[in-house]
């Protein structure tokens, strides 16, 4: 299984102290979140920002192979 946060940085108007602002948000935002979640394939919630503007989300899937990174 994989947990995955995706955010699309092109998709936004942050500049680069937003970007980091934005980022560290949805971090502490959805990190704290998971508890109430169930974490099991398939399962998973798009991310917004402090604007209330969809910019991603996070999933979870079934995949065990290696990551490309």
């Amino acid at each position: 299984m994989k947990f995955l946060l995706e955010v699309d940085l092109d998709g936004t108007d942050w500049d680069e102290g937003t970007t980091v602002q934005e980022l560290e948000r949805i971090l502490r935002y959805w990190g704290g979140n998971l508890r109430h979640c169930e974490i099991k394939p398939g399962d998973g919630q798009p991310l917004y920002d402090s604007g209330h503007q969809e910019v991603g989300r996070w999933t979870i899937t079934s995949d065990t192979s290696p990551s490309d990174g």
